[in-house]
């Protein structure tokens, strides 16, 4: 689950993952995506300082929460991505709307599919946390939809960030497939070059024809999403004490809980 974080990290034998944002010199501090940088700041903290996100990043992550987290982010973004798709030629979010590089929704079924067989669909539900984020989704789609700048922002611009350290962290922790098997929805195989692409959606975010009252409901909201995916966390955090404890030989924690966790990523926002 990742958050639109900037800032590096240090994993095992010293490497750095690096994902941090590189800084605009023509950005005004009015613009939106200085306003949501600014104002979501709190907001990050928080969210990488919930134990879920902690225990991930340090890689004590069991394989049963991670499929329950992957299924919490499939029913997230199956609403996104359909209020998304809702609202691609209304002005408010036309310029953000680019299904090919960014929709989670296939890739999440891919991994769905790899944890839990073809016939998924009939072992996943949609839990109590996962359920008020999407209908506050459908709410916004559907009656706010200048908001839904809020939710795609904090989503997946996060993706694009530290999403892909805890890609990594997933990976060695949970002996997955160097095929890339259950990881699928960190893969952003038609986004060549991450910086330049979230460059590119700052500036459509930038230039969209917003007053400043909007731009405050929008950082509002964004924060919004933060404590939706925070509650989400919160749960699941519950419910990985109730599992039975799991063997995790060879699993690798890629940050070793010293530092600033600021600068961690989520997941995020980066299962959701």
């Amino acid at each position: 689950m990742p958050s639109a974080m900037e800032g590096s990290e240090r994993g095992e034998e010293g490497e750095t993952l690096r994902y941090e944002e590189t800084e605009d010199d023509n950005v005004s501090p009015t613009d939106l995506s200085e306003l949501l940088k600014e104002g979501t700041k709190e907001s990050h903290d928080r969210a990488e300082n919930t134990q879920f996100v902690k225990d991930f990043l340090k890689g004590r992550i069991k394989k049963e929460l991670f499929k329950l987290a992957t299924v919490a982010l499939y029913f997230t973004y199956s609403a996104l991505e359909e209020e998304m798709d809702r609202n691609k030629d209304n002005p408010v979010f036309a310029p953000l709307y680019f299904p090919l590089e960014l929709h989670r929704r296939e890739a999440l079924v891919k991994d769905l599919k790899y944890f839990y067989g073809e016939d998924w669909k009939e072992k996943i539900q949609c839990s109590e946390a996962t359920q008020h984020y999407v209908d506050r989704i459908h709410h916004v789609g559907q009656h706010e939809p200048e908001l839904l700048v809020a939710h795609a922002y904090t989503r997946y611009m996060g993706d694009l960030s530290g999403g892909q350290v805890l890609k990594k962290v997933a990976q060695r922790a949970l002996k997955l497939p160097s095929a890339e098997e259950g990881i699928q929805f960190y893969m952003f195989d038609n986004i060549s070059n991450a910086q330049q692409f979230k460059q590119l959606y700052r500036a459509r975010m930038n230039a969209l024809d917003l007053d400043r009252n909007t731009k405050e409901r929008i950082v509002e909201e964004a924060n919004r999403a933060f404590r939706f995916n925070m509650q989400v966390f919160d749960e699941l955090d519950k419910i990985g004490r109730s599992l039975a404890e799991e063997a995790q030989d060879g699993g690798f924690p890629v940050h070793d809980g010293k530092g600033d966790l600021r600068k961690c990523p989520y997941y995020a926002d980066k299962l959701g």
